[in-house]
């Protein structure tokens, strides 16, 4: 998963991730009694702080626990010393630019760091472990280290904990959030039909051998599943391509599948691997600028005038300020039934979203205001959302991601009792190339080479998961039998999924494409698609979850043999 690192700024509290104290407090106890470890990346840019209020915590309740936090992470120095000396330029690994070019200021920069940090402080006794960025995957990586006393070498063990810990890094998702076969899931589970399926579908849990072999699971007496196809749904929502890189190791992924070994226990099966890359992943936050919007809600007929109607007198109004604005935009979400039965089905939301360098480009007088102020002339049934909030400018942060040697990473362990350990980067890794590679679809593939065809949705035979990875957005298509297989990967071409993308896609924007067959699986990588990122993206698919859901929902010709195999 991707996140922002919080920027500690005036008046805005503790800079790390609070819930994760809400969550641990209540488990000290038993932490204490059955001497369970914990590793967690919740540090966010206050990690030391974070440190502190868990000793505390601990002290207060008279627990015997061992505090341990890990550091490194921060290195906007080490950044700033290579531009002065001219050692690195900086590419942006979505956009291509090189952050000299970058119109922002950086004011914090975090590496991604690996898990041997963790092992090695669980190793001089720790039993939690507080860090700030390490990867999402660090945790588990850390742990099967430690564990099973691995070397640094034994990288097909260390390929497949980084895979085991992604597989699990998202919370439920592996249980069937966030997964195109929702529907089959919603009786599934302890409480039976109309039960928990869906009210409460279970937490992951990874269980790694010394020879590095994973199985997944979930707690007991939960609904949802873990099944080759809910593992299928959390790999593609992860990867950008066939390299799947961590500090510590490369995961190759081209011959990765699944092993169903009985009901909620899937194996992880073909993951070869490579050495660590010499670089780690940076990401770079500036201060963005302001944003502001307003919501419309026309309804019933004629919904397209409305529209226009509505922007054309909005942007009179407004330009008298809006060579002020870096951007400004008129979104229609949503489409009016015909015939509705009731009015929310008839109705539209019209969003009006700006941004400006200053907060006082956006001031009410001069958005809020220009924007409300048509009510009395404007379409029939003119009625804006009367919650004012989203009209005043709010800051928003500005995302820049690129690499760094690891050997300028200070990876260091502090412990309990003052004590420091260097974590040294790998002494062998690899350079990559800087973009993944992609693959042509198969060739003289034919939907009518599956007999006779229907038009209707993608999604009726095809799963598909999506995500952001900083602006790019990667998606992934896979279905459940061989034979459709080589009907998807004949169908979905790159060319194709630009068609399906439609208005959506970014003339000139590049897409790779990865054929994972024993996934039965086809996925695209979509660079730069999401609007510069999380931070200060204009669009309501901020984190790109959606894209795979509406391409889902276009239409292509379908094999009717699939289809009665019955639809997702």
């Amino acid at each position: 998963m991707t996140a922002r690192a919080t920027m500690k700024t005036a008046g805005a509290g503790d800079a790390y991730e609070p819930t994760f104290i809400e969550a641990l407090e209540p488990a000290l106890e038993d932490i204490a009694r059955y001497r369970i470890k914990v590793a967690v990346n919740a540090g966010a840019s206050d990690t030391a702080l974070l440190h502190q209020v868990v000793t505390n915590m601990v002290k207060n309740k008279n627990l015997d626990l061992k505090i341990a936090w890990v550091s490194g992470d921060e290195v906007l120095p080490a950044i700033e010393q290579a531009r002065k000396e001219g050692r690195n330029t900086f590419e942006n690994i979505c956009t291509g630019e090189v952050l000299e070019d970058w119109k922002f200021k950086p004011l914090y920069a975090q590496a991604y760091l690996g898990g041997l940090g963790i092992s090695a402080a669980f190793a001089r006794g720790a039993d939690i472990v507080v860090c700030g960025r390490v990867s999402d995957a660090s945790p588990v990586i850390g742990a099967a280290y430690w564990w099973h006393n691995w070397e640094r070498d034994q990288l097909l063990e260390l390929a497949n904990a980084f895979v085991a810990g992604h597989l699990i890094e998202c919370s439920s998702y592996v249980c069937g959030g966030n997964f195109t076969g929702f529907k089959g899931l919603e009786m599934k589970g302890a409480g039976g039909a109309g039960g928990r399926g869906w009210e409460d579908i279970g937490y992951p849990i990874a269980e790694i051998a010394a020879s590095g072999q994973v199985v997944v699971t979930k707690n007991r007496g939960s609904g949802g599943e873990v099944s080759t196809q809910t593992c299928s749904s959390q790999l593609l929502y992860e990867i950008q391509g066939p390299w799947y890189y961590n500090s510590d190791v490369t995961a190759v992924l081209d011959g990765i599948w699944f092993e169903q070994l009985g009901t909620d226990r899937v194996a992880l099966r073909g993951v070869q691997a490579d050495l660590p890359p010499a670089t780690t992943k940076v990401g770079l936050t500036a201060v963005g600028g302001y944003q502001a919007e307003v919501h419309w809600y026309p309804c019933g007929l004629d919904i397209p005038a409305k529209v226009r109607m509505l922007e054309a007198q909005v942007r009179r109004l407004l330009r008298p300020y809006s060579d002020k604005f870096s951007l400004l935009t008129f979104s229609t979400i949503g489409t009016a039934a015909e015939n509705a039965r009731n009015q929310n089905a008839a109705t539209v939301d019209v969003r009006i979203v700006a941004q400006a360098p200053q907060a006082a480009d956006l001031s009410p007088g001069k958005f809020l205001r220009p924007c409300l102020d048509v009510i009395m002339q404007c379409y029939p049934g003119a009625t804006p959302h009367l919650d004012l909030r989203l009209g005043f400018p709010k800051p928003i942060q500005e995302y820049y991601v690129t690499l760094l040697p690891q050997t300028a990473v200070q990876h260091k362990v502090h412990l309990w009792s003052g004590e420091s350990l260097d974590i040294p980067p790998p002494s062998r890794s690899k350079i990559y190339p800087s973009q993944q590679p992609s693959e042509p679809a198969a060739q003289n593939v034919r939907a009518t080479d599956f007999g006779p065809t229907v038009r209707g949705p993608l999604g009726w035979i095809v799963h598909a998961r999506s995500g952001d990875k900083r602006s790019n957005c990667n998606v992934g298509f896979w279905v459940r039998f061989r034979d459709e297989w080589e009907w998807l990967r004949g169908l979905l071409s790159v060319e194709t999924v630009k068609g399906l993308l439609a208005e959506e896609y970014k003339p000139g924007r590049k897409i790779d494409r990865l054929e994972l067959p024993n996934l039965h699986a086809v996925h695209f990588l979509l660079h730069d698609h999401l609007d510069r990122g999380v931070s200060c993206s204009a669009t309501l698919d901020v984190l790109g979850k959606n894209a795979a859901e509406y391409l889902r929902s276009r239409y292509v010709e379908l094999p009717t043999k699939f289809l009665n195999r019955g639809k997702l």
